[in-house]
């Protein structure tokens, strides 16, 4: 529920932060986890269906968290054979908070996905919610937290 440092909030639309993804660890997955997926979504958009702004997947069991900057398609810190689907800024990779100014505190879900799949079967220019659809089908558990922002 804390506010979201300025090194995560996107860089464009009238935002100013750094759009670094924030480091994410994790533990203590369930028996049968093959693979693990991460997304980030702010139900609060003024959108009608919220805001996608991360999702990676494909994420090798054998990984405890992402390092800060995993969510840059070309940074390199993303695990090995992971993929990044794309978000509703129409791109790949992570795309920190950015609400309309005035809106009020918008709520940012972090979600942690251990999967019962070694790898989703999704093309690659599937939409967030169609990774979505395939992660909650394959989920074994799931973990969250929440972080704001306005602006």
């Amino acid at each position: 529920g804390q506010p979201i440092a300025a090194a995560q909030v996107f860089n464009g639309m009238g935002c100013t932060g750094k759009n670094i993804s924030p480091a994410l660890n994790w533990a203590n997955a369930p028996k049968g986890t093959k693979s693990f997926a991460v997304t980030a979504y702010d139900p609060d958009a003024p959108t009608g269906s919220g805001w996608w702004h991360w999702v990676m997947y494909d994420i090798p069991a054998t990984a405890t968290g992402l390092a800060a900057g995993a969510g840059d398609p070309k940074g390199g810190k993303a695990p090995a054979g992971a993929k990044e689907g794309h978000t509703d800024f129409g791109t790949t990779g992570y795309g920190g908070p950015c609400p309309p100014p005035g809106d009020g505190w918008h709520r940012y879900y972090f979600t942690v996905f251990a999967l019962k799949v070694d790898r989703i079967d999704v093309p690659a220019n599937a939409t967030a919610a169609m990774i979505g659809f395939n992660l909650n089908a394959n989920a074994l558990a799931k973990a969250q937290v929440m972080a704001r922002y306005k602006r």
